[in-house]
């Protein structure tokens, strides 16, 4: 197997990874939101851990496919290519940028740290374990 090969394997892995971490994602939001309408939490809360927890998703979702183009670019570079990957790079940076404001409801540099699509889930779902005790 030549090395192109091998590349458009692994990147062909990690694009279903990404897939994968977003359906799981949107997975745990349903039963989290569930989970949040069962214990009487109301209505509000149900829908803002449903959209933070897909919202997070996403994001986690958009690294991975940011990590896939990479590689991709990596297995036949070309300015063309490269090209590309900083078009591809700086539309899914304003996508996640977008999907970061409208779930912490702040710019990114007004925080004092950045959060990451895979820390909205994990925080969602520690405040749900937190809630359900």
């Amino acid at each position: 197997m030549n090395t192109e090969a091998l590349f458009a394997v692994v990147v062909t892995v990690i694009e279903f990874i990404g897939v994968g971490v977003v359906v799981i994602g949107l997975v745990i939001a349903a039963v989290l939101a569930a989970r949040a309408l069962r214990r009487g939490a109301g209505g509000t809360v149900a829908f803002q851990t449903l959209r933070t927890t897909i919202g997070g998703s996403i994001l986690l979702g958009l690294e991975i496919f940011v990590a896939a183009d990479i590689i991709h670019t990596l297995s036949a570079p070309s300015f063309e290519d490269a090209a590309v990957l900083g078009l591809i790079v700086l539309i899914r940076t304003v996508l996640s940028m977008s999907i970061q404001i409208e779930i912490e409801g702040t710019l990114p540099w007004r925080r004092a740290l950045l959060t990451s699509g895979g820390e909205v889930v994990a925080n969602a779902i520690s405040r749900e374990t937190s809630a359900a005790k």
